[in-house]
């Protein structure tokens, strides 16, 4: 069974990508603001909402993408120890999206401690119902997820074998499948998690 969202390109580029941006900081660690920016102008093309994106969503250029994140920088700013906690990134995002006169898509944590079953059951889920996936990594024990170390990226689709589940990563202008039980089992007490959207009027998320 496979699953995959709709997405977007920026010229080449599948989704923005913080190498785009001049300032240091932004490069170094503007992930949660690109997850964000990206996911905003998904709502604006797959969930309806015209407020969100304040250019042609249907046209994204590199220069426009970058003014965007301009926009979004003060609500998930950059910081020496990283946006590193679900309720940082979801007050940020949340602000930016009640700012913008949004307030029927909704955010709940899922903690990076929970069971990978469960996790295999939300993320379908959420991908089914049309929603892109936040997803925070800390520190990881794995060599495949060194690009991934402290970093926010997107879950956009999934693929489940008999014993296995994948999933559609979206980062650095890029996607890649990886394997969720890697992801999720990081080999460190402190763990990162998913960021669950739905809107006001759906059942709420299976726990």
């Amino acid at each position: 069974m496979k699953q995959e969202l709709p997405y977007f390109y920026i010229g080449s580029a599948y989704g923005g990508w913080q190498e785009w941006f001049s300032e240091r900081m932004m490069r170094l660690g503007g992930c949660a603001a690109v997850t964000a920016c990206d996911c905003s102008i998904y709502f604006e093309l797959y969930k309806g909402r015209k407020a969100l994106y304040p250019f042609d969503a249907q046209h994204v250029s590199r220069e426009d993408y970058l003014r965007f994140g301009s926009v979004m920088k003060p609500y998930l700013h950059p910081r020496w120890t990283g946006i590193d906690r679900l309720d940082i990134y979801i007050d940020g995002f949340g602000k930016f999206l009640q700012h913008r006169g949004e307030n029927t898509i909704s955010m709940t944590p899922w903690e990076g401690e929970r069971a990978l079953p469960p996790t295999r059951e939300i993320i379908r889920h959420q991908i089914d119902e049309g929603w892109p996936i936040p997803c925070l990594t800390l520190k990881h024990t794995a060599p495949a997820m060194d690009d991934y170390v402290w970093h926010w990226y997107l879950l956009t689709g999934y693929e489940i074998y008999e014993d296995a589940m994948l999933v559609k990563v979206v980062t650095y202008g890029s996607w890649r499948w990886l394997d969720l039980a890697m992801i999720w089992n990081t080999g460190h007490s402190r763990k990162g998690g998913l960021v669950l959207f739905r809107e006001q009027h759906e059942n709420p998320c299976p726990s």
